[in-house]
C-alpha cells in the first residue's frame, strides 16, 4: 500500500505541474498567476479544497503532447466560507485548448453545481476548442456547446455565476463568461471575442489588433460585455471574494449533522488491514470502523444477507447509510456458504429495502465498493437472483438522497451498477489506488478473450500451439491489467479521481456538506419493483 501511495503522489505531483516548469515560467513573466495558483489565492486560508478530476486525459492525447488534468483544473472549495464549484483552465496546457476530455470535465464541474446548488466560479483562460480534434468535441449533446446550454439553466435555478476573464476567451468559449451573472476581466492579459485579430483578417479583411479587438477597456468602456476591469490577477480574484461574503443563504436539505468523532482505527491503521492480495478475504466490518465517527454502525438485517453489510453511522458527523460489500466467506442460517464481494438474492433483497429507508428518513447514502459481481450459476438463478438484483438496482437508481461511492477493490460488471457506478449519478465517487474497474477481472477476462481468438483462428485454418497461445494469453491479459487501472478509469472521468484511503472521509464529508445545499423536491418513487 504504502509504495502505491507514493505512486500516487508522485503522478499527482507530475499531473499539478500542468504544462511543465517552462509554460509556468512564462505564465509569470506575463504577470499572470497559473490555474492552480489562482485556486489557491481565492480560496479560503487553511481551507479543504476537493478537486475533482486531478488524473482527468492522464495518458490520453499523447501524440499530441498530453493533456494533464484535461487542461483545466476543477474542484470544490470554500470562499468567504462559502462552499462552491471552482473551474481554472491551464494555460500551461495548450494555452487552454479544449480537448475532448476538457469539455467532458468542464460538464462534470457544472454537474455538481447543479446537483448541489452551489456557486461556481469560472477563472476563464483558453485558447478555444482543439481545433484538430474539433469533429470530437463540437456538434453531439455532451459536447463544448452543453456549457452554454448549462449556463442557461444555472441561471434559471438562481445558482450564481461569477467569471473572471483572465486571459484568451475566444469564439463560442466567450459566451461562458458572458452568461454568467457577472463577468470580470484582467487588464491587459484579459481578452475576449467572437474572432481574434487573425481571423478578422481573413473574414472581412479587417487590421485590427486583439486589444482594440476585445481588450478590457474595449469591453468596459465601449462594448459593456464585460462589467469591470482590474490591474492584475490578484484584484481580480480579491473582487470575487467580496462578491462572496455578501451572497444571501439558501434552504437547505437538512441532513442530519452532530459533533464529529475520531474513527475507531487511524488513518495509519486503515491502510494496514486492506489486502493487496486482491483474492484475499477481510472484514469490511474493519474498513468501516476506520471510517465512521466512533467505529459505530447501526447494522440492519445483520444477520440475512450476510455478503452486503448495511447500517446507518456518522462520517465527521453527517448521518450516512453504508452499503459495502463483505469480503470474507459468510455462512446463512441454512449452512450454506457465500463468497465474499458476491451479491446474493438475500443480500440484494436486504439493500434494497434499506435503501428504500434511507430515502424514507432522508439519510444520504454512501456505497463502499469491493464487488465481484452477482452469483452466478442454476441455484442463483432457479432462486430469482435477476429479479432481486433488479430490486436492488431499481431502489439504488430512484433514490432522492444523495449518493456517493468509493471503490476500494474490485468493481467488476454488473456489482458496479447495482453499487452505484458512474451510471446512476453518484454526487461524488472517488476510488483508491488498489481499485480495478471492469466488466470481469483480469484473469477472467483473458481467459474468456483468448477463447474467442483462438476459435476465430480455428475458423480460418489455422493452428495455434500451446507455446503461441501462451504468449497469446500474456498479451491480453497485459492490456486488459491496464485498463483496471483506477488512472485508466480517472482518466476517461468513470470516477472523480483517485485518493488515498486517508483522505475518505474528507471527501464524503464535503460531499454531504455539498449535497445539504440543495433541498430535496422530489419524492421518492420506485415504480414497478419486482417481489
Amino acid at each position: 500500500m504504502e509504495q502505491l501511495l507514493k505512486t500516487l503522489q508522485t503522478k499527482y505531483e507530475q499531473v499539478k505541474l500542468g504544462g511543465g516548469l517552462s509554460r509556468i515560467k512564462k505564465e509569470h513573466e506575463k504577470g499572470k498567476l497559473t490555474a492552480r495558483e489562482r485556486i489557491n489565492y481565492l480560496i479560503d486560508e487553511d481551507s479543504d479544497f476537493l478537486e475533482v478530476g486531478a488524473f482527468a486525459a492522464y495518458g490520453m492525447y499523447e501524440e499530441e503532447g498530453g493533456c494533464p488534468s484535461a487542461g483545466v483544473v476543477t474542484g470544490i472549495g470554500y470562499v468567504k466560507n462559502r462552499m462552491c464549484v471552482i473551474v481554472a483552465n491551464d494555460a500551461t496546457v495548450k494555452a487552454g485548448a479544449w480537448f475532448p476530455m476538457t469539455a467532458k470535465k468542464n460538464l462534470r464541474a457544472q454537474e455538481i453545481a447543479m446537483e448541489n446548488h452551489l456557486p461556481i466560479i469560472y477563472l476563464v483562460d483558453s485558447a478555444g476548442v482543439f481545433l484538430p480534434m474539433q469533429n470530437e468535441i463540437f456538434p453531439d449533446k455532451e459536447h463544448f456547446g452543453r456549457q452554454f446550454r448549462n449556463n442557461a439553466k444555472m441561471s434559471a435555478m438562481g445558482i450564481v455565476q461569477i467569471a473572471a476573464i483572465m486571459g484568451s476567451c475566444v469564439a463560442g468559449g466567450a459566451y461562458l463568461p458572458i452568461m454568467s451573472d457577472e463577468a470580470m476581466i484582467v487588464d491587459k492579459t484579459g481578452s475576449i471575442f467572437l474572432a481574434g485579430s487573425y481571423l478578422v483578417k481573413a473574414a472581412i479583411g479587417e487590421s485590427v489588433d486583439n486589444e482594440t479587438l476585445g481588450g478590457a477597456t474595449t469591453h468596459c468602456e465601449i462594448s459593456g460585455v464585460t462589467d469591470n476591469k482590474y490591474d492584475s490577477d490578484q484584484d481580480c480574484l480579491d473582487a470575487i471574494k467580496k462578491i462572496f461574503e455578501k451572497l444571501g443563504h439558501n434552504q437547505t436539505a437538512g441532513f442530519d449533522r452532530a459533533e464529529p468523532k475520531e474513527p475507531a482505527i487511524s488513518a495509519e491503521k486503515l491502510i494496514d488491514i486492506f489486502p493487496m492480495e486482491r483474492v484475499k478475504p477481510y472484514d469490511m466490518n474493519e474498513v468501516i470502523s476506520g471510517l465512521v465517527d466512533g467505529g459505530e454502525l447501526d447494522e440492519y438485517k445483520k444477520d440475512y444477507g450476510k455478503t452486503l453489510i448495511c447500517g446507518t453511522a456518522r462520517i465527521d458527523g453527517w448521518a450516512v447509510g453504508i452499503i459495502a460489500n463483505q469480503r470474507k466467506i459468510v455462512k446463512t442460517a441454512k449452512g450454506e456458504m457465500q463468497m465474499g464481494g458476491v451479491i446474493y438474492s438475500d443480500s440484494a433483497d436486504k439493500a434494497a429495502r434499506f435503501i428504500m429507508n434511507c430515502n424514507q428518513r432522508k439519510i444520504p447514502l454512501l456505497f463502499l465498493q469491493d464487488v465481484s459481481g452477482f452469483m452466478v450459476g442454476s441455484k442463483a438463478e432457479h432462486g430469482g437472483i435477476i429479479k432481486d438484483g433488479a430490486k436492488m438496482v431499481n431502489a439504488m437508481a430512484n433514490s432522492v438522497v444523495p449518493k456517493f461511492t468509493i471503490v476500494l477493490g474490485n468493481s467488476y460488471g454488473a456489482g458496479n451498477y447495482a453499487m452505484c457506478g458512474k451510471a446512476y449519478d453518484p454526487r461524488l465517487i472517488y476510488s483508491w489506488p488498489t481499485a480495478q474497474m471492469a466488466v470481469m477481472s483480469g484473469a477472467s477476462a483473458a481467459k474468456t478473450l483468448l477463447q474467442i481468438k483462438v476459435a476465430s483462428l480455428k475458423k480460418k485454418g489455422q493452428v495455434i500451439s500451446p507455446e503461441d497461445e501462451k504468449i497469446l494469453l500474456d498479451e491480453i491479459r497485459d492490456k486488459y491489467n491496464e485498463e483496471l487501472s483506477p488512472y485508466y478509469a480517472a482518466s476517461r472521468l468513470w470516477v472523480d479521481g483517485v485518493i488515498d484511503p486517508r483522505e475518505t472521509r474528507k471527501v464524503i464529508s464535503m460531499g454531504i456538506e455539498a449535497a445539504n445545499h440543495a433541498p430535496i423536491s422530489e419524492r421518492f418513487n420506485v415504480g414497478v419493483i419486482q417481489t
